[in-house]
């Protein structure tokens, strides 16, 4: 048996939350997020230390991931804006932010 063989390859930490966005396993930090970080220059140490709850070797190894399929996350990280963009217009037509301050303050009256 030669060194080599001795490991197995790491699975990207990578898994989907029940609203079918990309997550860190065992975080509530996404993949937008982190890449978001990535685009601004942050260094891995530098993410790391804002979101603690994400190993060093795991914000790498998304990185790695980015960086080798970054066609298929730029779709997904375009598609997960446009749903967004479409929730907050649904928000918005829903509850209209006319008033909104004025009405927060008669409830305090009484």
């Amino acid at each position: 048996m030669t060194a080599a063989a001795a490991f197995d390859p790491e699975p990207v930490p990578l898994v989907r939350d029940e609203a079918d966005r990309l997550m860190v396993a065992g975080t509530r930090i996404s993949l937008d997020v982190l890449v978001a970080a990535f685009k601004r220059g942050k260094t891995p140490e530098a993410i790391h230390d804002a979101y603690e709850t994400v190993s060093l070797a795991d914000v790498y190894a998304v990185f790695t991931y980015y960086l080798r399929h970054r066609g298929e996350v730029e779709a997904y990280l375009a598609e997960q804006e446009r749903d967004g963009a479409e929730i907050q217009a649904q928000m918005e037509a829903e509850y209209r932010p006319e008033g909104l301050r004025a009405t927060l303050l008669a409830r305090l009256d009484t």
